[in-house]
């Protein structure tokens, strides 16, 4: 049985809150039981029997989350970047989403993303599989050989979906929905997933009839399962909601309405909802996801290539939303969440300087938050354990890099070499990655 009782030396980095990157050079972190029993300068007597791995001048932090990210996607990813999000969907994800009705095609390609997924920084990842059981189940038991921790979904969609792709109405996705949610709760509960959990997926408003969506909110309310979706990405599609929903008041009112959003004040014990994009949340909206804790996966680069917009994160984190980052492959090119924080930096001073607003640009400090603890917060609303800090009782998710040779000439803080590692590591900088206490073979 692997050893999940060791200690980990070196040059060390997390937050405890947007604002706050904890730092400690030369220490030690402790994982006991696979979980973090915190930093230390020096080592407990009580854990002097624990094997220790040196990794001296080496960053240690915790592994990084992505909070939206399209499986099937990442076959066709860095193709299609000059169009914009509907006609996208349309000419490159749903057909290539449609191949996956082969079991074979969805064996290689999902071979393909796990693979590279597990020599990434990311240890933990919220997911969009597609409308096709046996493929979604096929994904779900690749990612548990992998040792990743995921949340994957089976989608829904029966309008508004090209033919290929959409399901035979309401009644047959929600039983589909059944059929599948029993195959993921026959694994959990023998000796199969562990690490790897089910998430309701309507795709998005558009693609989802009004019987599907209560339907889909009773099956939440039944077995108190989380929710992913999509929510005011771009102006057409909130147009195209609006006159879809037209008494709902707004976007995230619909999903409310279904019952897909929040814990409202009545169902304060609800599983947790996390929506991507929210890139044009009014002032409403933003109220409704803070009220409720509603998560809003910002996704910078899908945002930019897909011409959606740039997301008001400043305002959601001065508003309580809480919030994380997502890769959105294939929306976006680049699966690691490093990128995705320098793509977040990088759109809040544009947003600061093209709409002519009196608000700070995002820091390194933020941005740092968001990708560990900031997502990994949705994962303990789950119950699938604390995630993305370092604080003692967290799941022990780390990265060892090695960022010699992305030193300096001059003397570098641990926070400086933080940042040169956020903006200039590669998967090679990578020597050591732990999730839940078990090294993830690269």
């Amino acid at each position: 049985m692997e050893n999940r009782n060791f200690i980990v030396q070196g040059d060390i980095c997390w937050c405890k809150d947007p604002q706050t990157l904890e730092t400690r050079a030369g220490a030690f972190l402790v994982c006991a039981g696979g979980k973090s029993a915190g930093v230390f300068s020096r080592l407990p007597e009580q854990y002097a029997a624990f094997p220790l791995l040196d990794y001296s001048g080496r960053l240690i932090i915790p592994g990084l989350v992505d909070l939206h990210i399209h499986a099937p996607q990442f076959a066709f990813r860095g193709l299609g970047m000059d169009l914009e999000l509907l006609e996208w969907l349309e000419t490159r994800a749903f057909p290539e989403e449609a191949k996956y009705r082969d079991l074979q095609y969805a064996r290689r390609a999902y071979g393909l993303l796990v693979e590279h997924l597990k020599k990434g920084p990311n240890t933990r990842l919220v997911i969009f599989a597609t409308v096709h059981t046996p493929a979604t189940l096929l994904l779900m038991d690749l990612l548990e050989e992998s040792g990743l921790v995921s949340l994957t979904g089976k989608v829904n969609m029966d309008r508004n979906s090209p033919d290929i792709l959409r399901e035979a109405g309401a009644a047959a996705s929600l039983a589909e929905t059944g059929e599948w949610l029993e195959a993921c709760f026959s694994r959990n509960s023998g000796s199969g997933y562990k690490n790897t959990r089910p998430i309701l997926t309507p795709r998005f408003i558009p693609s989802c009839s009004d019987e599907l969506m209560r339907g889909l909110g009773d099956l939440r309310r039944k077995y108190r399962l989380p929710v992913q979706s999509h929510l005011s990405e771009n102006k057409k599609e909130i147009e195209w909601v609006r006159k879809l929903c037209p008494e709902s008041g707004g976007y995230g009112a619909a999903y409310d309405g279904f019952g897909l959003f929040g814990a409202a004040a009545d169902a304060p014990s609800a599983a947790p909802v996390v929506m991507a994009h929210c890139v044009w949340s009014d002032e409403k909206e933003i109220a409704l996801m803070a009220g409720q804790g509603v998560f809003a996966a910002h996704c910078p680069q899908s945002n930019t290539n897909l011409s959606s917009g740039i997301a008001p994160v400043r305002h959601f984190l001065e508003a309580g939303v809480p919030a994380g980052l997502g890769s959105d492959i294939a929306g976006g090119v680049h699966s690691s969440i490093f990128r995705a924080m320098v793509d977040a930096i990088q759109v809040s001073k544009l947003r600061r300087s093209l709409l002519g607003l009196d608000e700070k640009a995002l820091s390194m400090e933020e941005v740092f938050y968001l990708g560990t603890a900031g997502g990994g917060a949705f994962f303990e609303r789950c119950g699938m354990g604390r995630a993305g800090s370092f604080e003692p009782g967290c799941d022990f998710d780390a990265l060892v890099i090695e960022d010699t040779d992305i030193a300096a000439p001059f003397g570098l803080s641990i926070r400086e070499r933080l940042e040169r590692t956020v903006y200039l590591s590669e998967e090679r900088h990578i020597t050591a990655k732990y999730v839940r206490g078990r090294k993830i073979s690269r």
